[in-house]
């Protein structure tokens, strides 16, 4: 547990020297790109050699130079380190896009680093099909370390944080209202969440093989599927392959990514009824089918299409996609009309459940708004009677509440704010507040300016939206508390 730390300092050595050893995981990582591109005997190899030595050297001289004081963790310093952790890995994750063929400068490389890592998907690169193999790679795979979370994966392979803030760690980084351990140790829950969202990429990188995809691509796209990212291999996502087989493997795993894997994990040990009777994955199914049937119904009375599976079949993969945050597109979805706007924007804005590899608000939060909301209107008729919210069967307390309203209206704030900044910087309104909207949810959807890639997006914009993945990605209040004064005193 967390010691307390309301009368002391931040212990800044601590945090820089986990700093240190988490940046040697950046580097193991980025022997995998380096492997595909001298596989495929690309020049880009390069990038990843400099990008590895880089990062290696900047742990070896922070480890060097940082050496005594108290090695205990206290609360503020959780919440620092699951930050900067985030900020310092797409620092020098971003090294690779700069030296290699695709050269992006400091700006476009954070931007395109950060939306990898928070798996929010949209991309400064308008020709992706002209990228390396190894950058490909790399761009996956970001996605797919970022899905379940850096901190989670350090605190699987590292049991020493177990007993220094790894549960403050945990829930500050995984996302949703209350987080279930599903194990006595806060490592072995991490291993166990970790090996469930590993085995499930596996099965699906071998499915997508078994279809009309490569090897590699079936690879970069189970990486990218799992974690919702939505990075993809081709410039037309998942369309580029017309293949029934192809949409309906990636939908299910789409799907899958956008529920809580405490629940996947109970149902892998036999435990079915406990998914079906949690309120959140009843309502996440009810949403999906019920907004399926609108938009095939809207298609169908706009559009006027020829009859074939894929009236079904696309406007449901494009509300899974778009629900789990995903971001993956099989067709033009703006041609069905401009009902299908306002349809993705409420898809975007609540997201999947909380616990998954998805963005949004999370609807476990919306059920908290529906039954507060719900209650405030009853106790007009009857003011002298408690009323509670409930979910699953438990009370929740007030305080939980409270701090759901509290995410929500910040949640809207921030949305507001960043759509609002992007005006001030000369983009159209309404393509402003969608990529704010974009970015705070970690969607990665485009709409106007922004449709094809964020190439356009001012320079100040782009590292506004970088800052909105970050926020949103860490559900606002573990980066938001380091803004506050509070914070930073004795």
């Amino acid at each position: 547990m967390f010691k307390a730390s309301s009368f002391r300092l931040i212990n800044y050595r601590s945090v820089v020297r986990l700093l240190a050893y988490l940046l040697l995981f950046d580097a193991l990582f980025m022997l995998v790109p380096l492997g595909v591109s001298i596989y495929y005997g690309e020049n880009d190899y390069f990038a990843f050699v400099v990008g590895i030595l880089a990062t290696l050297l900047a742990s070896g001289a922070i480890l060097t130079g940082v050496s005594g004081g108290r090695r205990d963790l206290g609360k503020r310093e959780g919440y620092l380190l699951t930050s900067l952790v985030w900020v310092v890995f797409s620092i020098f994750g971003m090294i690779p896009f700069m030296v290699s063929a695709s050269s992006l400068g400091l700006t476009d490389a954070f931007c395109e680093t950060m939306s990898g890592f928070t798996t929010t998907g949209c991309s400064v690169l308008s020709d992706v099909e002209s990228l390396s193999h190894g950058i490909h790679m790399w761009r996956c795979l970001m996605q797919w370390v970022g899905g379940l979370g850096i901190m989670i994966f350090t605190l699987a392979v590292l049991p020493m944080l177990n007993s220094s803030g790894g549960m403050q760690m945990m829930n500050a980084e995984l996302p949703g209202i209350t987080k279930e351990k599903l194990s006595p140790r806060v490592s072995q829950t991490a291993k166990r969440l970790w090996l469930i969202y590993l085995l499930l990429t596996v099965l699906l990188a071998v499915l997508l093989c078994l279809g009309p995809m490569s090897a590699f691509d079936g690879i970069c796209h189970a990486l990218s599927t799992m974690s919702t990212g939505g990075f993809s291999t081709r410039n037309a996502s998942i369309g580029a392959w017309d293949s029934w087989y192809v949409r309906l493997v990636v939908l299910l795993f789409m799907f899958i990514g956008g529920v809580n894997f405490a629940l996947i994990y109970k149902a892998s040990i036999g435990k079915f009824k406990t998914s079906w009777s949690d309120e959140t994955f009843r309502t996440y199914v009810k949403v999906i089918f019920i907004i399926t049937a609108l938009l095939i119904f809207g298609y169908v009375v706009n559009c006027h299409p020829q009859w074939s599976a894929n009236v079904i079949v696309d406007p449901l993969f494009q509300v899974v996609s778009t629900v789990t945050s995903t971001g993956f597109s099989v067709t033009d979805y703006q041609s069905w009309g401009a009902f299908v706007f306002p349809i993705l924007l409420v898809l975007m804005f609540v997201g999947a459940s909380a616990g998954s590899t998805s963005g949004g608000c999370k609807l476990d939060r919306i059920n908290f708004l529906f039954k507060n909301c719900s209650n405030e209107i009853s106790k007009c008729i009857h003011p002298n009677r408690v009323y509670s919210v409930s979910i699953n069967g438990r009370v929740q307390s007030p305080e939980l509440v409270s701090k759901v309203m509290a995410f929500l209206w910040l949640y809207m704030g921030l949305i507001i704010f960043g759509g609002m900044m992007l005006v001030l910087m000369g983009m159209p309104i309404s393509d402003s507040l969608f990529a704010s909207l974009s970015c705070v949810g970690n969607t990665g959807l485009g709409a106007g300016v922004t449709a094809d890639s964020f190439a356009d997006v001012p320079a100040l914009g782009k590292w506004l939206l970088s800052f909105l993945m970050l926020v949103g990605r860490l559900e606002i209040f573990t980066v938001l508390v380091l803004l506050t004064r509070g914070f930073w005193r004795k």
